[in-house]
């Protein structure tokens, strides 16, 4: 014959914190039900469970192996109960830089929660040094190659960058299909000159190209130069879709930063949710991965 679990629950809290006004808290009951519980789990015993003292209460002796039994029952209940929840429902923690987030992920999230239902996915910022251990996330999303041990790091796409600009500031200018034209235009920078330093200098041209504000984030030189504020240096995977809607025109095919990549990184080790939004995720970049 067992006692009531109920009481069972509250005695091993009570004895746990030492404490029966801590014990209703932790179960949100009140420091009356605390008592008139452990009063019946007395009475069943027919001997008392915890010596009342002035400032609390202090467990009996002859008590003690039960609370101990107790708190590692319900421990092992819990982890239980936790890894069935988690069975049921997966969480996904992915970090993403902002670029492809805005452009690749979160447009097409919706699909990847849709075909699976029982997983949840939570997006953060990722800054482009970090790398997978750094984050604590499932997935990382980000620019160059993660080689630590335990890590599969899957290569999307390539950074190469090529000048760009809007169709309504070709409008304004005119022509700017060759090298000469372009260093007359005006030029907007992701976070440093020398992108467009080397650009030029590949191109034959002595220019300093130091003209021209400089944007600490991709999304704010993308949004400059969809904006028809200049041209812009863009990596033309990133912007792919806005290449292809017109929103932007490859000006030349002389490029930087084709050493470059972006990488989808994960555990070697991953949980189905992971190798299923992993796969999923390539399948958007790039179709073809799919078939």
């Amino acid at each position: 014959m067992m006692p009531p679990l109920g009481a069972l629950r509250v005695f091993e809290a009570a004895a746990r914190l030492a404490s029966f006004s801590r014990a209703a808290d932790e179960l949100h009951v009140t420091h009356a039900a605390v008592s008139h519980q452990i009063r019946q789990l007395e009475e069943w015993f027919g001997r008392p469970l915890f010596r009342r003292e002035k400032r609390g209460v202090r467990l009996a002796p002859e008590a003690e192996r039960l609370a101990e039994a107790l708190s590692a029952s319900f421990e092992r209940i819990a982890a239980e109960v936790e890894s069935l929840r988690l069975r049921a429902k997966s969480e996904i923690t992915v970090a993403c830089i902002p670029s492809i987030a805005t452009r690749w992920l979160i447009p097409a999230l919706g699909d990847f929660l849709a075909s699976q239902t029982d997983v949840t996915v939570k997006v953060v910022y990722a800054m482009a040094a970090q790398r997978l251990r750094e984050t604590g996330c499932d997935v990382l999303i980000t620019l160059g190659a993660d080689l630590s041990d335990g890590v599969l790091c899957e290569r999307l796409f390539s950074r190469v960058n090529r000048p760009v600009a809007s169709p309504r500031y070709l409008e304004r200018k005119g022509r700017l299909d060759d090298a000469e034209r372009i260093a007359h235009a005006d030029l907007l920078h992701d976070e440093t000159t020398a992108h467009w330093q080397t650009w030029f200098a590949r191109a034959g041209l002595q220019t300093t190209a130091a003209r021209g504000p400089v944007f600490q984030d991709f999304n704010l030189l993308a949004t400059a130069a969809i904006a028809g504020h200049g041209v812009a240096l863009c990596p033309v995977e990133v912007c792919r879709r806005e290449i292809e809607n017109g929103d932007l025109i490859v000006l030349s095919d002389l490029s930087v930063l084709e050493q470059e990549s972006y990488f989808l990184i994960s555990k070697s080790s991953r949980h189905k949710a992971v190798s299923a939004f992993c796969a999923w995720f390539k399948g958007v970049v790039d179709p073809a991965s799919e078939l």
